[in-house]
């Protein structure tokens, strides 16, 4: 039960962010907001305003939330939208209104992750992990194959690796198993790569390359700022690694996980603070990541349009991009659902 709760708060709160951009940019706007709802499917309640034209809903499905604005969709029976001022609706708003509406939700996102960030950095201080290798196990292979203590790790299958979260990405995209190709630096500045194949652990069913560095541990206000932006850079970069390894098939669709999977790793993190806060940016941020990519029903994807519209002076028809945009929602639920049975299987 502490789980399921965790769960519906962590979501809950990237997911009210994250809708509250859209709407607290479209109220600046001028721009006429029919519902704020978090979560889908049946109506739990719902409020309204005095002088608020807004319904504000909590539904039954925890897994996502929208806001409902004034020309937003192409629908010509309705008779809601009829009522409504053409000035009050997003198609008929400038370029740019339309654009920070479209982004709010996003750029939320990613400042609820910095936020965490700097939280963990200031409560906990902050550990900066290197690429200078440290406290290595003689047992394991990297060792044996002649790296040491001080020596850096610059390079893995030919990308380059500063600290312990490119190392950690690289390794994940190999899937953990096979040999890496490891470039490293020794204290002469001399260049090395060996071909390390991981050792098989039986009791953790576990494969070890024998990868350890050195972190750095800092306290205050500065630290904590400067680790919250060079976490958040790491955790993009790390994502964006990982988006191109899917599209050029070193990564299966099969390395994805849904909520399925996420209510585990909440169930993992609950043990300590530290671990919640931390899985909270992660996900916010990776929100953020996802919904900016230029695809169909994605923030992004409507931005993209939009963009096209200013370079070209042509107008996309609303019709159509209503269009785009349910074809690439019925995609997106396609994909969910099939990332949930894989995940729901994994638990039997």
């Amino acid at each position: 039960m502490t789980t399921f709760i965790l769960f519906i708060i962590i979501l809950g709160l990237i997911v009210f962010i994250h809708e509250f951009g859209h709407f607290i940019f479209a109220k600046k706007a001028g721009i006429h907001v029919f519902e704020f709802s978090l979560g889908f499917g049946p109506k739990l309640f719902s409020f309204r305003r005095k002088n608020d034209e807004t319904e504000y809903m909590v539904k039954l499905i925890p897994l996502g939330g929208y806001v409902a604005l004034a020309g937003e969709v192409y629908d010509e029976e309705d008779e809601e939208l009829k009522k409504i001022p053409e000035d009050k609706r997003l198609y008929n708003k400038s370029f740019l209104r339309q654009l920070s509406v479209l982004v709010a939700g996003v750029f939320n996102n990613f400042v609820l992750g910095l936020v965490l960030l700097f939280i963990i950095g200031l409560s906990f201080g902050t550990s900066y992990s290197t690429n200078e290798l440290s406290e290595l196990n003689k047992n394991y292979p990297l060792y044996k194959l002649g790296a040491r203590n001080g020596d850096k790790i610059i390079e893995i299958d030919n990308k380059k690796t500063k600290n312990f979260d490119d190392i950690q990405t690289a390794i994940a995209i190999s899937g953990g198993k096979k040999t890496l190709s490891i470039k490293i630096k020794n204290k002469n500045n001399e260049i090395k790569t060996y071909k390390v194949k991981p050792k098989y652990d039986k009791e953790n069913d576990s494969y070890y390359y024998g990868i350890s560095v050195k972190t750095k541990n800092e306290k205050g206000i500065v630290s904590s700022i400067k680790f919250a932006f060079t976490k958040f850079i790491s955790i993009f970069k790390s994502l964006i690694i990982v988006l191109i390894s899917l599209f050029t098939g070193k990564l299966g669709i099969n390395s994805l996980s849904g909520p399925v999977g996420i209510y585990q790793v909440v169930g993992i993190a609950k043990s300590s603070l530290l671990s919640i806060l931390s899985l909270t940016a992660y996900l916010s941020i990776n929100v953020g990541f996802m919904n900016i990519l230029p695809f169909p029903a994605f923030d992004g994807g409507r931005a993209f349009l939009l963009i096209i519209e200013k370079i070209t002076g042509k107008k996309v028809p609303l019709k159509v991009e209503s269009m785009i945009n349910e074809i690439g929602f019925f995609i997106l639920m396609g994909l969910m659902l099939f990332i949930t049975v894989k995940d729901v299987l994994k638990l039997f």
